[in-house]
């Protein structure tokens, strides 16, 4: 018996990476999985390989900085299944620019699918929640919003932002039971950092901030989703868990 049996969770960004072995862990674990993605064909990739290993999942082509796509996720969750128990606010871009060199343009691309996709997440299926006295909600956000970074400015300020907007969250629906935590991703190989990882001075580079000698699994990341989003962190809201083998330790 899986430990998210009868719940019903979204998880954006779910095509590949992180999202990707959220939502397969989740569907394990027992719960209805509604994947969301701008790649639509890959997030039906994923939806038909849960269904195909006896879960069930959802999927939706969206773009999370945009409200009307907010909208027909949660409208078609509440259709198909009455109920939001869980959210997990994975979407999300990288950009490695310095500040001055940042383009307005640059500035609120990644702000809008970074941050504002989180707040109309939030806002959208928080009254879902209220209607059922309850959920979990996890944002994404990075050890970029626990520490400064160098050579990222707007990224490191959206996922700053994400912490704190969870945070705020966590207060306001508290008594609604609804608990609101960040899971703060260190270097973790996925397709989108496999350039990276393959480079041998970067893998040094990695290798020689983290406590633990290595990259980090997207699993790893999913495994904390998972714990967040299940019972067993029932007494745990307002809270960064940070994923990244020590990185913020040092």
């Amino acid at each position: 018996m899986g430990v998210l049996n009868g719940k019903v969770a979204i998880v954006t960004g779910a095509g590949s990476g992180m999202g990707r072995e959220e939502a397969i862990l989740l569907a394990k674990e027992g719960a209805i999985v509604v994947l969301t993605d701008i790649n639509e064909a890959a997030v039906q990739a994923v939806a038909e390989e849960i269904t195909s290993n006896g879960g069930e999942a959802t999927a939706f082509a969206h773009n999370v900085a945009s409200e009307e796509d907010w909208i027909k996720v949660v409208d078609g969750t509440i259709q198909k299944y009455s109920k939001i128990d869980v959210l997990v606010n994975n979407a999300g871009i990288s950009l490695a620019v310095n500040m001055l060199d940042t383009t307005m343009d640059q500035w609120n691309r990644v702000m809008n699918i970074n941050v504002t996709s989180v707040f109309l997440g939030m806002k959208h299926v928080v009254p879902q929640m209220k209607e059922i006295n309850g959920g979990s909600i996890v944002n994404i956000s990075s050890i970029a919003g626990l520490t400064g970074g160098s050579g990222a400015g707007a990224y490191t300020a959206s996922k700053g932002a994400v912490r704190m907007l969870s945070k705020a969250a966590a207060v306001d629906y508290g008594k609604f039971n609804i608990r609101v935590n960040s899971v703060h991703p260190g270097f973790i190989e996925t397709p989108m950092s496999q350039d990276m990882v393959n480079n041998e001075k970067m893998l040094a580079w990695f290798l020689s901030q983290t406590a633990l000698p290595r990259v980090g699994k997207a699993s790893e990341v999913a495994d904390a989703v998972l714990f967040l989003a299940s019972d067993a962190s029932s007494y745990i809201t307002g809270v960064e868990l940070p994923v990244d083998g020590g990185v913020t330790a040092k």
